[in-house]
């Protein structure tokens, strides 16, 4: 049995539960364009994983098991029964495992900006950036990161944001960020996703390279009750980049249910 630990989460708004679950090395800031678009509609739930932002630091090596028994442990103690779950990048992934555990207690998926159906060559990319990361330090890796989370066009007009970016990276302990990337880089929900019936919005952009369209209609097609939508010219970035554009689509694709 997993064991959860209490991560610190924030409530906001009003309307129906709706849980947002971030990525590696960020925090529960990072919605933080999102929620002017969602507070109004839905009782928004933000939370920090493990190791990561407020939330207390785990003990030793965690994966996946782990960090879906942290989101059913921010459900239960912000006292919501059945509730609505978005997540990007790994959150993307944290969130249809949920599911796949706890159908019963979610109404929809939100799937952002994440991966699977990898290829080998898809693993063996990702993977290399982890033993990078491992070999030469994280900070020395990042500048390859910048270009392929955010535009030519917002890293020049707002380097501000991507240097904050970054300076969460650097500022996430080593250990733990090593372990959300290695999840990240390791886990394959192909062999499992048709079996997650949850309404499912599959958002991504269209420039993203590590979770890019053609992994994403694989998404698609293996859910039995998704939406796909390909956001044109974004990377992986879209919450800081383009997050009112995407809480949009959340706020139409929950209310459409």
């Amino acid at each position: 049995m997993a064991e959860a630990l209490d991560c610190e989460y924030s409530v906001e708004g009003s309307g129906p539960p709706l849980i947002l679950v971030h990525g590696i090395g960020a925090a529960r800031n990072t919605w933080a364009k999102l929620l002017p678009v969602l507070t109004p509609h839905f009782t928004v739930v933000t939370y920090d994983l493990r190791g990561h932002g407020a939330s207390p630091m785990p003990d030793g090596e965690f994966g996946l098991d782990e960090l879906v028994a942290d989101l059913e442990r921010v459900r239960e103690r912000s006292g919501f029964e059945q509730v609505h779950v978005a997540g990007h990048s790994l959150g993307g992934m944290i969130g249809p495992a949920y599911a796949l555990k706890y159908p019963e207690r979610v109404q929809s998926l939100g799937i952002l900006s994440t991966a699977a159906f990898r290829t080998e060559d898809d693993s063996a990319k990702v993977l290399g950036v982890v033993r990078a990361m491992e070999e030469k330090g994280i900070p020395n890796i990042l500048p390859t990161l910048t270009d392929r989370w955010f535009t030519d066009d917002f890293i020049a007009q707002h380097g501000d944001v991507v240097e904050r970016r970054l300076a969460q990276v650097i500022g996430t302990d080593a250990d733990v960020f090593l372990n959300v990337f290695r999840i990240y880089a390791t886990v394959e929900m192909s062999p499992w996703l048709h079996e997650v019936n949850t309404p499912s919005l599959v958002l991504t952009g269209e420039n993203d390279g590590g979770c890019n369209p053609r992994l994403n209609r694989q998404i698609d097609a293996a859910l039995p009750h998704s939406e796909l939508v390909i956001l044109p010219e974004y990377k992986h970035s879209l919450l800081l980049e383009a997050g009112e554009i995407v809480a949009e689509h959340i706020k139409r694709f929950i209310q459409a249910l």
